[in-house]
């Protein structure tokens, strides 16, 4: 990468919510953007998923700022990521970050209630994708040269450490993301490629519309009151330490859980 390249990220549920937000941070940033997303629902969960229509839409939003393109690549589904990784770096020279944001959510009952099918979503995605994603990127951030810049970095949640009655599977997802970006810390020691985790607490996005829903409540605003600040996240407000972890600043941070939770974990 000469110095007038922009550096280069690949996004993975990239077509709303905190994804979305994140392609348009980093694209405001400079960042040139590969915006990932399965765009399509899926048959086990029972409310709609991100589409082709909303990705295309992050993707035209952001591509003024900086390149931007889309990616049709489900997390699950390793071969798939492979080749998007193998996509950013043919499209830019090679790939500067990863982010890992693909999400989905079910639950409502006790666990030992839920259709397998949905708890295999949850884990499948939540946390097979992360570490799919971590599989396909991690060896491309490695291929940079020396000194190296890169991050991965992935989307937890505050249910890594609270225990949210009727969604543990979800819960036990995102637990296993905090472990696995602490263990790739390790891994990845000094070769200049970090990892970190965001946090966040009740955001306003489509998977806290499904938990509100879930749980019975008449809107996710609901949730606002559980938080010390009485307020949903803006996914915008996720994103923004996503891209701050993404860039150079973040150097001496590998490891790290970062809670972006309105004081949600005091």
């Amino acid at each position: 990468m000469s110095p007038s390249d922009p550096p280069v990220a690949l996004v993975t549920g990239a077509a709303r919510g905190i994804g979305a937000a994140t392609v348009r941070a980093l694209a405001a940033d400079g960042w040139a953007v590969l915006a990932v997303d399965a765009a399509s629902d899926d048959p086990a969960l029972p409310y709609a998923l991100g589409t082709r229509a909303e990705l295309d839409a992050v993707v035209a939003g952001a591509a003024p700022h900086a390149p931007v393109a889309a990616r049709i690549a489900d997390v699950r589904d390793p071969d798939a990521l492979a080749a998007a990784v193998a996509e950013a770096e043919q499209r830019w020279g090679g790939l500067d970050a990863a982010v890992g944001v693909a999400g989905v959510m079910a639950g409502g009952v006790p666990q030992w209630e839920l259709a397998p099918e949905q708890e295999r979503a949850v884990l499948d995605v939540n946390l097979g994708g992360v570490l799919n994603l971590a599989r396909a990127a991690v060896p491309a951030l490695l291929r940079r040269p020396a000194p190296r810049r890169g991050r991965f970095v992935a989307v937890a949640s505050a249910a890594a450490t609270r225990g949210l009655p009727m969604l543990a599977a979800y819960c036990a997802a995102k637990s296993g993301v905090t472990g696995l970006v602490r263990a790739l810390a390790v891994e990845l020691a000094d070769t200049g490629v970090t990892a970190n985790a965001v946090s966040p607490g009740s955001t306003d996005t489509p998977i806290l519309a499904e938990s509100a829903r879930l749980y019975g409540l008449a809107s996710a605003q609901d949730f606002a009151a559980q938080q010390p600040q009485r307020r949903l996240l803006d996914p915008a407000e996720v994103a923004a330490v996503l891209a701050f972890l993404a860039s150079p600043a973040s150097s001496a941070m590998t490891g790290a859980v970062v809670p972006v939770d309105g004081g949600l974990a005091l």
